[in-house]
């Protein structure tokens, strides 16, 4: 059934100067405001009429978070639910069906989820058990979006309008409403919930011998985070898991997960050292943006193999079943075309000889796999950045992932077939892939032009909150580097805080920096280069590799080299950060 549209009574807006009038950040509609409220406050309206009543604030003027919501709200990403959807909300909670016959009784399992500390929606839990042939039964419990929020609902069609959750620093914007997706439907350590278990057996070395699904009532013992998992194993001494039920899950977890790893290593699965930076807020308030830094934990990587596994098999049993109702949505990612290939080929031999290293640091496809290559790239010493600058230009040889109604290659995770079971609170695929596996357990299911038609605007949907992601994050990363350097031009410039990275890459008209701290991307334009090199012409050279001068010939920057820059000025008109570089190559290390 083909979603109804809802009615959208609820809108986010800020207040005008003169606090009486509220201006809808989406339609740009003035609305008089019957009581006064901050100037400048982001705030939640509900339209009466052709009046506005505030039900809340939402953030302060001129704060981070104001800027957050109205970034969430200038592409149409709404934190408010239609009054139809509320309704069916109230519903839901007020009867979650626990007892329901078709659930198996899985609640004396420990169950445990794992996820980051401020996580709320909790979309797995995850129980692993030793088999007696030296495998193990991974039981991964995935929340049952599927059954709370059927199709021809309001909360489904609502779903489908938004296609994903969304997040921004220290700002999410649900897909379901919070009262599921941080309560009754999320595996909240604080009673039984519903969920699809996928019960995967594998053996000693980790490959998968078989999966069943299980309609199931679980009850999560535990919300634990990535970094209370770790100290079991980094520190046991000091943990708090140690000598609990949940140990013996947790350290078969482990196992499974470094298995899983060599298992992708035999299937020449390529893993970049990506930098884990984080932009949060500094407060509740929202005040200012803060640049976080970390490393990914060993649990995070074994949690992450799991969950990969449980989508491509989730993937495998739609696409193999013969009922013809079922009719699933893929995840694919193709491989890079051979021209890429072989150009990223070429550009690591000049980046190689441009440094003068070893051919020894050369990708030779004949000796070894991308996978095996990128893995012996050093993480540190004196040509670090090399390495990394390498692994960049190898990411940029990918073509994006999306999603698709017939099968193909997962490039990323080294899966044909491939599906998104495993995040069906934060995408609409994801509901709609539980209600498909539950038609196959079922036996029975819709079939025809609305089914199919419904699985198209699934997909369009999905693609879309992709695309929707990742221009928000692009454009919050833009303001964060806005804020840093903005503090940067209160100070004369000789006494400009001086920001090292490495050069990235040498694209058209600028190169690309990573900053070292905090880790993350600018541009450096040639035109401002060049002026404060003496008016000078630059090139690019072949393959993007080397900034020559263009008259001389002279070398001036190469990809992996160190730099260090400085805020000059910020140039309105053309909408870009003016910055001069002190020093590339060895002496911007010194």
């Amino acid at each position: 059934m083909l979603p109804r549209p809802l009615s959208r009574n609820r809108f986010v807006a800020m207040v005008a100067p003169d606090g009486r009038a509220v201006r809808a950040l989406v339609e740009d509609e003035p609305l008089p405001l019957p009581t006064p409220a901050t100037p400048g406050a982001i705030v939640l309206a509900r339209r009466d009429a052709d009046a506005a009543h505030v039900l809340r604030e939402l953030a302060a003027p001129g704060t981070a978070l104001a800027e957050l919501h109205a970034i969430a709200a200038r592409f149409g990403v709404d934190i408010a639910f239609p009054d139809e959807v509320m309704s069916e909300v109230e519903r839901t909670v007020a009867d979650p069906r626990l007892d329901a016959p078709e659930l198996t009784d899985l609640e004396a399992l420990p169950f445990v989820t794992i996820d980051s500390a401020h996580a709320k929606d909790l979309d797995q839990a995850i129980h692993v058990a030793p088999r007696p042939d030296g495998g193990w039964i991974v039981r991964y419990a995935i929340a049952d979006a599927g059954s709370y929020v059927p199709r021809g609902s309001a909360l489904f069609a609502e779903a489908l309008r938004r296609g994903a959750s969304y997040y921004l620093p220290g700002l999410s914007i649900p897909m379901l409403p919070r009262p599921l997706s941080e309560g009754i439907v999320s595996l909240n350590p604080d009673g039984p919930r519903r969920a699809l278990v996928f019960e995967m057996h594998l053996d000693a070395q980790g490959h998968s011998l078989d999966t069943h699904l299980v309609r199931a009532r679980i009850r999560s013992r535990a919300k634990l985070s990535f970094e209370s998992v770790q100290q079991l194993f980094d520190a046991p001494d000091r943990s708090e898991l140690k000598g609990t039920e949940m140990e013996p899950s947790l350290r078969a977890m482990a196992e499974v997960g470094e298995a899983r790893l060599r298992e992708a290593a035999e299937r020449d699965v390529v893993r970049y050292r990506r930098r884990d930076v984080d932009v949060a807020l500094s407060s509740a308030a929202g005040e200012r943006f803060v640049v976080l830094e970390g490393v990914r934990a060993d649990v995070e990587l074994w949690n992450e193999q799991i969950s990969l596994l449980c989508n491509a098999e989730g993937a495998r049993l739609l696409a193999e079943t013969d009922a013809p109702f079922v009719q699933p949505i893929y995840r694919i990612h193709p491989p890079p075309d051979p021209e890429r290939v072989e150009s990223l080929r070429e550009a690591i031999v000049r980046i190689v000889d441009a440094h003068r290293l070893g051919d020894e640091w050369k990708w030779d496809e004949g000796r070894a796999s991308l996978a095996v290559y990128v893995a012996s790239l050093p993480e540190h010493g004196t040509h670090a950045r090399v390495a990394r600058a390498i692994q960049r230009q190898a990411i940029l040889t990918n073509v994006r992932s999306r999603y698709a109604t017939e099968p193909a290659t997962h490039y990323g995770a080294g899966f044909e077939p491939y599906a998104r079971f495993s995040a069906p609170m934060r995408e609409v695929v994801g509901v709609y892939l539980h209600a498909e596996a539950l038609q196959m357990l079922e036996g029975r299911g819709v079939d025809g032009e609305d089914a199919e038609a419904l699985r198209e605007r699934v997909v369009d949907a999905a693609n879309r909150s992709k695309d929707v992601q990742r221009a928000i994050t692009d454009l919050v990363n833009r303001r964060v580097i806005d804020r840093l350097f903005e503090a940067d031009l209160t100070h004369p410039r000789a006494s400009r805080r001086v920001w090292r990275g490495t050069v990235m890459g040498v694209a058209g008209s600028k190169l690309h920096v990573q900053l070292d701290d905090p880790g993350i991307d600018v541009k450096v334009y040639l035109y401002d280069l060049a002026q404060g090199w003496g008016g000078v012409w630059l090139e690019p050279d072949e393959h993007g590799v080397v900034l020559r001068e263009q008259k001389t010939k002279r070398v001036r920057a190469i990809v992996g080299d160190a730099i260090t820059i400085r805020v000059v000025k910020r140039d309105e008109s053309r909408d870009r950060w003016v910055l001069e570089a002190l020093a590339i190559g060895p002496e911007a290390e010194r």
